[in-house]
């Protein structure tokens, strides 16, 4: 739920006023009521603006108070630069709200304010409407839920364990980039840390945790690449990032992988499924986005769609198409969070669906492959990319399918069966995916975001590509 900052604007003129502001006042509380009916936070100003003294002073408090978004509520018509004077003391998100009752002029006042936030080259969104309206309410808690998403990536700090992966250029981005634009800092931190912390952590926390998944997920060990001390060293692993998010207060990850951990200690299957769990061995957990192969921009889009959702995010290759049935498999090594296998608040519900394969020739070092197939449903799927200079979020929708048992595990060996799998039906072509798509890693949260997501971008000045039908 966001932080809801409240400005009404008036006219300037006292005589003016004295026949409006109940009006002004009227309007406000009916915004107010009815975001703290939704559970969000309101906090409204001292009183409407209607000079440019009132108009920095009310909006100088706000700031203060750090709102998720400022809605600038026009009621009545109201002087431009009282709007030019106030949105420059607000940081985060502004949104322009207008009432359509003729009798007033708000929409006039919206957009005479609108204008001159646009020669001034502030972002800001706009709706108009009666409040009591669903479908204006709605958009309102769109724009509200992407300004909370926005509005925590700022001062957050993103751990990159481990460097360039495999090569991939599109899961690099520059630390200056991010600061500059995202206000999220980068810190480098040394793979090796992860295998010194992991040898100190306590033996018996690890054999409980292997306890728990060898009674929850049904675990094929092998004796060479998939044996108890493997996992229990995968555990260890999994603890040893969890001390280290801990100790330089990480807000999320992305660990390389490969190939130094993967062909000398262990594969990192298991820590980065369970870090995007919301829970582990040890009880329920918030989720901790970690990406796979130290992927930045799949961290970022999985750090905004997790802000949007609340949910995991997915994490997957667009590894196959299979084209007499319409679909992709969606399949990576690790990654995706058991969470997926059935969505469920219940650990013991996604895991019975979970299994632990020996790591396939890949992965020399061994461990376990988190093995299932993400359960069925509507999903919104994006990717941040870059072209040169600019950002640029990649949105697709579709769904997630699942079939008959003999249909699924005849699919899933087609390609890496030990994977996680899951079955994207999207409203976009294969050729259009391929021709347009610029990376190999995608990401999705179940239902429909596309709306909360367009306004993030809007907000964070990123180019939107929207590949397919979003729409139908």
């Amino acid at each position: 739920m966001a932080r809801i900052g409240l400005l009404s604007f008036s006219d300037g003129r006292d005589f003016v006023r004295e026949e409006t502001d109940p009006f002004v006042a009227e309007v406000e509380q009916r915004i107010e009521r009815k975001f703290k009916g939704g559970g969000h936070e309101v906090r409204r100003a001292g009183s409407a603006i209607w000079s440019n003294e009132t108009a920095v002073q009310e909006a100088r408090a706000m700031s203060a108070w750090r709102p998720d978004l400022t809605i600038f509520s026009y009621p009545v018509w109201a002087l431009p630069d009282l709007t030019i004077l106030a949105a420059r003391e607000i940081l985060g998100p502004v949104m322009l709200f207008s009432s359509t009752d003729p009798k007033y002029r708000g929409l006039t006042g919206m957009l005479g304010a609108a204008g001159g936030l646009e020669q001034e080259g502030r972002r800001h969104d706009r709706v108009w409407g009666d409040i009591e309206d669903p479908a204006v309410f709605t958009r309102i808690s769109q724009i509200a839920c992407a300004a909370f998403a926005v509005r925590r990536l700022e001062g957050q700090t993103f751990g990159r364990i481990g460097g360039q992966s495999m090569g991939m250029y599109t899961a690099v981005n520059s630390p200056d980039r991010w600061i500059s634009q995202f206000g999220i800092d980068v810190e480098e931190i040394d793979e090796w840390e992860i295998v010194r912390r992991s040898e100190a952590v306590d033996p018996h926390r690890a054999r409980a945790g292997r306890g728990w998944l060898e009674a929850h997920a049904t675990v094929h060990y092998d004796g060479k690449r998939l044996t108890p001390d493997l996992l229990e060293r995968q555990i260890r692993f999994y603890h040893a990032v969890r001390e280290l998010i801990d100790e330089r207060h990480l807000d999320f990850t992305g660990i390389q992988g490969q190939p130094e951990l993967t062909t000398h200690f262990c594969t990192t299957d298991i820590a980065e499924a369970f870090l995007n769990d919301p829970y582990d061995w040890e009880g329920p957990k918030a989720v901790h986005v970690c990406a796979s192969e130290a992927d930045m921009d799949g961290a970022l889009t999985m750090q905004i769609l997790h802000g949007l959702s609340g949910t995991p995010v997915l994490f997957a290759d667009l590894r196959h198409y299979h084209a007499d049935r319409g679909i992709w498999d969606l399949c990576n090594s690790g990654q995706h969070a058991t969470w997926f296998a059935a969505r469920s608040p219940d650990p013991a519900e996604n895991l019975r669906r979970v299994h632990l394969y020996p790591a396939d020739f890949h992965f020399p070092a061994g461990g376990a492959s988190v093995h299932h197939l993400a359960a069925p449903g509507a999903f919104t799927f994006a990717r941040l990319t870059h072209v040169g200079s600019r950002c640029r979020m990649q949105i697709l929708r579709g769904r997630l399918e699942q079939y008959d048992a003999a249909t699924n595990t005849m699919l899933m060996g087609q390609s890496t069966f030990t994977w996680p799998h899951a079955f994207a039906r999207f409203t976009a072509s294969q050729n259009q995916i391929l021709a347009r798509f610029r990376a190999n890693h995608i990401h999705a949260v179940p239902g429909n975001f596309i709306p909360e997501l367009r306004a993030a971008c809007h907000m964070l000045d990123l180019d939107v590509d929207e590949i397919g039908d979003l729409e139908g």
